[in-house]
């Protein structure tokens, strides 16, 4: 009698690379991580997008299924441009319960959907599908996630004064959580003064207060003294371009009692180096990308999923980020 395994192997960025039958007492043909046995009744999530092939994703939900006691798989699918609602419609029909949405798909998937949660409706982003009776429900777990990883650092955003790098679609949903949690104020940098205004109305328009004040980059010396919650959200300081950051001096950092980045490669970005250097604490986005993963997992499972456990997931993500360098 065979048996079909799943082998998770931990090179290649965690993604789950063989599906193989094994005899009872075959001997393994590969260096292994996890395994679980594939059966008619294992549901299956997964990823799209384009590209997917060095997500971390499979790490967090197939270690969280593993420690959860969950018959779950979760697979990576690479998206064509132009394919994706017949991704989408194709995952119902298969009967997947849950999908992560990626880059480029997150704003172009809400067309795709029978229904959109509100918060990811404000945001226009989506990044998580729970299948339903009718088809997909979207839902925007990025931002709960990325408060979930601050919170676990000991930031709070309620009465917090806050400056926001960026005004692109990242930083626009950090502005919207920011007034959602109770912030004084979101000063919002930008190359571009008209983007940042654009953002700042709808935030403002949405949060029923004028919470959010739009910068040029250049223009960071008018903000008033004090010391503020600063969060990076720009692609400035990907690997492989490391060395670049949004603003070099250090005056600026003078004012940053905490720096979150929303990047996570490489794990020190020269924002975090310099506000480290200004005297305060500096994060990166893979809590963020942990949160936001277990969010999209407790919705798929209807669970809660306990933080000693969150933490066995993140000691995975950080040995497989690791391996990766």
């Amino acid at each position: 009698m065979q048996r079909t395994v799943l082998r998770q192997y931990t090179e290649g960025g965690g993604a789950l690379r063989e599906l193989c039958c094994r005899m009872p007492g075959g001997a393994d043909v590969m260096k292994e991580d996890t395994e679980m046995e594939i059966s008619g009744k294992t549901r299956t999530c997964g990823l799209i997008g384009c590209p997917v092939e060095h997500t971390l994703s499979p790490v967090i939900h197939n270690t969280l299924a593993a420690q959860m006691g969950h018959d779950l798989v979760y697979v990576p699918f690479p998206v064509e441009q132009g394919r994706l609602r017949e991704a989408v419609q194709g995952a119902d029909a298969l009967q997947l319960s849950g999908l992560n949405v990626t880059v480029p798909y997150k704003s172009e998937v809400i067309g795709c959907l029978q229904e959109v949660d509100a918060l990811a409706q404000t945001i226009g982003a989506v990044n998580t599908l729970v299948r339903t009776a009718g088809g997909y429900k979207g839902y925007n777990t990025d931002m709960e996630g990325l408060y979930r990883a601050m919170m676990s650092e000991g930031i709070r955003l309620a009465g917090e004064r806050v400056i926001v790098l960026g005004a692109g679609g990242a930083a626009r949903a950090v502005a919207h959580l920011c007034a959602l949690k109770g912030v004084e104020r979101v000063y919002l940098l930008n190359r571009t003064l008209e983007r940042a205004q654009t953002v700042a109305e709808e935030v403002n328009r949405t949060a029923a207060r004028e919470v959010v004040f739009p910068l040029l980059l250049q223009d960071y010396d008018v903000i008033p003294e004090g010391t503020y919650l600063a969060i990076q959200g720009t692609s400035v300081g990907l690997s492989p371009r490391e060395q670049e950051v949004v603003i070099a001096d250090s005056a600026f950092y003078e004012k940053v009692h905490t720096g979150f980045d929303l990047i996570y490669n490489p794990w020190e970005t020269m924002f975090m180096r310099l506000v480290r250097e200004g005297g305060g604490r500096a994060y990166n986005g893979l809590k963020m990308l942990l949160y936001q993963g277990i969010i999209a997992y407790e919705l798929w499972n209807d669970v809660h999923v306990p933080e000693e456990t969150a933490q066995i997931v993140y000691g995975k993500l950080k040995e497989h980020f690791v391996k990766k360098q």
